[in-house]
Formats: structure tokens, C-alpha cells, sequence
């Protein structure tokens, strides 16, 4: 008899495939007041690919995702006319070129996009229709321009350059994060009863496009392509 395949075993949940919420218990918010923040400490979360700054502000503290640069005890503005590397702006009063993260994606729902260590988008023009931003996708956002950003490029940049030795370190960095699958094992390398695509039978077929209406442990593989094979240059 066989047994639930990953997927089956994801939807129907369990710890081993739920975010541990004890690791995300920081959260990365914009404050509703004005003024100049000062920058209380840098911390490791390890949720988080960059660093987190605590940052103090008319007594209260918020967190945000650290700037490269950034340092404790830097003063920043939260919308105020402070242009320094981790200040809080809105868009219409950043200049075409500055270099931004932790975007809002209307104003007031708190930072939504460009989060990742290293990455940061670009404001490349401005009409009566907004603010358009060039996301490290490449494409171009057009953004409401009272919503705000951080000025910069989020921090530790560096994180993926230095090699991972030993797998027994992978597996407590995927731990700490939660609900991710790891190690994830191919699925032409289980037994039958695990997988549909199982066994050592069957592995020299083009593709296993899943039909439509197939249950969940029928679904696997390419479900729902656009296309199949390999792309002509």
C-alpha cells in the first residue's frame, strides 16, 4: 500500500510543513508618525535573509529591513527631508535614479516588495499617473506616489557567495526558516507507492503533463504548461 506523496502531505498541512511563527515574531513595519529615528540595534533573525534594524522613533520602536551601510546609532528620517541611506520617503519626494527597498504597494500597508538580501529597485520616471519603479524582475511598476520606500540597497549583499561545506548546516538554516521542504528528494528516485513517477520504468518519456481533473496525487509534474520541450533559440 502506498502512502501520501509530498504534495498530498502539503496540502493537508502539519508541522513539518507550517512556518514556525516563533520565527517571523518580528515585524517589519513603517511607523504612521514623521520625525527622525535613530537606529537602537542591528539584529539577526534568522527568518530573514538581511539584517533587521530596531529603530527608535518619538519613543516608540519599529523594526525595518537594515540598509547597506547602515549602522547603530545612525539617524535616519521617516519622512523628512533626511536622503541618507535607510531613510523612510515617500515617492514623490525621492528623485528619478534613487536606488529603494521594503516598497509599499499602496500607502500605509507597510513594506511589501523588494525585501531580499542585496536586491533594490530604481525609480525611472514620474507622470500625473504616479511613480514608475524598475523591480529587480526587470519590469516596471507603476506605484501610488504618497506610498513609501527605503532609500538604499537592503544589506549583506554577500550572503550567497560564501559556499555552504556541509549539508547538516543546510538543514538547520531551511529548520529555522519553516515550512520549507528540505532535503527534497527527486521524484523519479522513489519506489512506486511514493510517487507517480516512481520506479526506474517510464523515465525516458518527453514530459508528464497532468490531466485537468487528476486528484492530488495524480497532480504532479507539469500541471498546466503553456508549452513543453526545449525553446528554440
Amino acid at each position: 500500500m502506498g502512502k501520501r506523496i509530498i504534495s498530498q502531505a502539503r496540502g493537508k498541512g502539519g508541522p513539518r510543513y507550517r512556518t514556525r511563527k516563533k520565527a517571523f515574531k518580528l515585524n517589519i513595519t513603517y511607523p504612521n508618525e514623521e520625525g527622525i529615528g535613530k537606529v537602537v540595534k542591528l539584529l539577526n533573525v534568522p527568518c530573514y535573509s538581511a539584517p533587521i534594524a530596531k529603530i527608535e522613533l518619538n519613543g516608540k520602536t519599529f523594526y525595518n529591513i537594515a540598509a547597506q551601510g547602515m549602522y547603530e546609532g545612525q539617524e535616519i528620517g521617516v519622512c523628512k527631508g533626511v536622503l541618507t541611506d535607510g531613510s523612510i520617503m515617500k515617492l514623490k519626494d525621492l528623485p528619478v535614479g534613487t536606488n529603494i527597498f521594503c516598497i509599499e504597494t499602496k500607502p500605509g500597508n507597510g513594506p511589501k516588495l523588494v525585501r531580499a538580501s542585496g536586491t533594490f529597485a530604481r525609480i525611472t520616471r514620474k507622470d500625473e499617473k504616479g511613480v514608475y519603479v524598475l523591480l529587480p524582475s526587470k519590469k516596471e511598476k507603476l506605484i501610488n506616489p504618497e506610498a513609501r520606500a527605503t532609500i538604499g540597497i537592503v544589506a549583506a549583499s554577500g550572503r550567497v557567495e560564501k559556499p555552504i561545506l556541509k549539508a547538516g548546516k543546510k538543514y538547520h538554516m531551511m529548520k529555522a526558516k519553516g515550512g520549507r521542504v528540505y532535503p527534497r528528494t527527486s521524484a523519479v528516485k522513489m519506489n512506486a507507492v511514493d510517487h507517480p513517477f516512481g520506479s526506474g520504468r517510464g523515465k525516458r518519456i518527453k514530459s508528464k503533463i497532468a490531466k485537468k481533473f487528476a486528484p492530488p496525487g495524480r497532480k504532479v509534474g507539469l500541471i498546466r504548461p503553456r508549452r513543453t520541450g526545449r525553446k528554440k533559440k
